[in-house]
């Protein structure tokens, strides 16, 4: 009788094991964020094919489902993949390659930086990027004299953190052809006396002859790119401003498997890319999506090319400059809004986010759900922002968190009130796009959701938080990072949360940013990432 009921059990055990479904991999004993609809927790989900196809607690998920691989997380938080709604992707690449000039204290600090990058590296043409003179204790744009007297025979074009400004030596300025009589619209060559400085602003930085990268040097710098992204829990980026050779190769890269980071391809507007992309169409696969022009509206506040409605309250007479004339954008605009691609604008000043948005407004013609965006959306004057109530405010949190020490001085108490107004844009969309324009800012997305939340810098400055009236909730960011991000790509049925039926893309952290004290989130460390169900960190 015994072995009868011992024959049963196994029986039955057996029977039980052969009826759950065998999955590739099932994720237990979480505290998972689904960050759906309805914001639900979760503890387990079980993916297979590279999706989520079930969410529930422990016992729903073991009762359901077998698989040789079960990821036991222990209690820690489980996010969706984060993604980054707007950065340069390839570019951060390329800067492993160049002199990295992030963070330098003085002119003298950059200086020996090249000095030693040339030692080392023995380049024919000297490139870097990231000096800020804000950071600087004199606080003024540097001069060419003493990069001259180093490097005579060699040029050096080091480019400003915002990608906005540059500095090049005399001898960069003469294999290019710059000389004193050089003129542009759109960007400025900074003279003293009639004398250049070597500083260039905006499309005055396109004079300077760079010798272009390799295909080799490309594939490397896609490839460094991804490794830094995955390790910070980035599965999906949005970079703004490719062009056609890259997203060539990147495509190239993802089929074969060497290149697993999923992009959003934001194609750099020249003419040439709307005459193609446009005729084309969209393009879509499992890691890419090419479906939006970047075009650039206008410079960046901390080198002064940010286009404003009244002058700058520390340079007298002085606007900024738009990229383009008018009429220009209106041209672009009216030809994207043509096809089904979207349209994604720098616009820092209130002058130039003002224009865009009228623009947009015009050729959309009350279109909905096209979902055009404004990048960055910084300076907005407060009869502007019921504007964006169509439009996708795309802005970067860190950029306040580093612009605070100095964007009052550009534009004056009054101005700063419409300034990185995080909620006020959230309150008149009703999402935002958050990222973080790296190599601007740093890759870290843990910053930019303590900038978005606590409105303070790694100094724990101000200590009360900047501007607070503009922070978003804890919540607010998170989505921000994920499913905002995801629908602002119009990808949100793909992505962006952990629900039945989308890409399997989810990180594990080391502590939980949605209960920690906001001033630990900065610390908080990537365990894990998964892209598509596979372990890419």
């Amino acid at each position: 009788m015994k072995n009868i009921i011992l024959l049963s059990v196994l029986g039955f055990l057996t029977y039980a094991c052969q009826t759950k479904e065998k999955v590739d991999a099932l994720v237990i004993n979480g505290k998972v964020y689904t960050v759906n609809d309805a914001f639900d927790m979760a503890e387990s989900f079980a993916v297979k094919d590279g999706k989520f196809i079930a969410i529930g607690n422990n016992q729903e998920i073991l009762e359901k489902y077998t698989s040789e691989k079960i990821i036991d997380v222990k209690g820690q938080s489980v996010y969706p993949g984060l993604i980054d709604g707007h950065c340069h992707f390839f570019n951060l690449g390329i800067q492993q390659q160049k002199v990295d000039l992030m963070g330098t204290k003085s002119y003298e600090e950059v200086l020996q930086k090249l000095i030693d990058f040339q030692k080392e590296k023995s380049t024919t043409f000297i490139t870097g990027r990231g000096w800020d003179q804000n950071d600087w204790e004199v606080k003024e744009f540097p001069t060419k004299e003493k990069l001259d007297s180093i490097f005579p025979n060699t040029p050096v074009s080091i480019t400003r953190v915002d990608g906005h400004a540059a500095l090049v030596n005399q001898k960069a300025m003469d294999i290019s052809g710059i000389t004193d009589a050089s003129e542009t619209e759109g960007g400025e060559f900074i003279k003293k006396d009639g004398k250049l400085t070597g500083v260039l602003i905006d499309n005055a930085m396109d004079f300077v002859k760079i010798p272009a990268p390799t295909k080799r040097e490309q594939i490397q710098a896609l490839k460094d790119a991804e490794k830094i992204n995955f390790s910070y829990g980035l599965t999906t980026v949005s970079d703004a401003g490719l062009d056609k050779p890259v997203i060539e190769l990147i495509d190239s890269l993802q089929k074969t498997g060497e290149l697993k980071m999923k992009i959003y391809a934001m194609v750099s507007a020249t003419q040439e890319n709307l005459d193609y992309y446009i005729k084309k169409g969209i393009i879509k696969t499992d890691r890419l999506h090419v479906r939006s022009f970047k075009v650039y509206g206008d410079g960046a506040l901390g080198s002064r090319g940010a286009a404003l409605k009244e002058p700058y309250s520390d340079r007298h007479n002085h606007f900024g400059a738009l990229i383009y004339p008018p009429k220009r954008y209106e041209e672009i605009a009216a030809q994207i809004a043509s096809s089904t691609y979207q349209m994604n604008t720098h616009a820092i000043g209130d002058s130039t986010n003002y224009l865009m948005l009228k623009t947009y407004h015009k050729v959309l013609k009350g279109q909905k759900d096209r979902r055009w965006r404004i990048e960055h959306a910084q300076i907005v004057d407060e009869q502007d922002f019921n504007m964006f109530e169509n439009i996708v405010p795309s802005i970067q949190p860190t950029h306040a968190t580093s612009d605070m020490y100095w964007a009052t001085d550009r534009v004056g108490e009054k101005r700063i009130k419409g300034g990185y107004a995080f909620k006020k844009l959230l309150n008149v969309y009703g999402k935002v796009a958050l990222g973080t324009d790296y190599p601007v800012e740093k890759v870290n997305p843990f910053l930019t959701f303590y900038a978005a939340v606590a409105r303070k810098d790694l100094n724990n400055y101000p200590k009360e938080g900047y501007q607070m009236e503009n922070a978003l909730t804890r919540e607010e960011t998170i989505k921000g990072m994920t499913i905002w991000n995801a629908y602002a790509n119009f990808e949100e049925n793909d992505k962006g949360s952990i629900e039945v039926g989308k890409a399997a893309d989810f990180v594990i952290l080391n502590q939980d940013i949605m209960q920690i004290d906001i001033d630990k989130v900065p610390s908080t460390k990537v365990l894990e990432t998964f892209s598509n169900g596979e372990k890419v960190n």
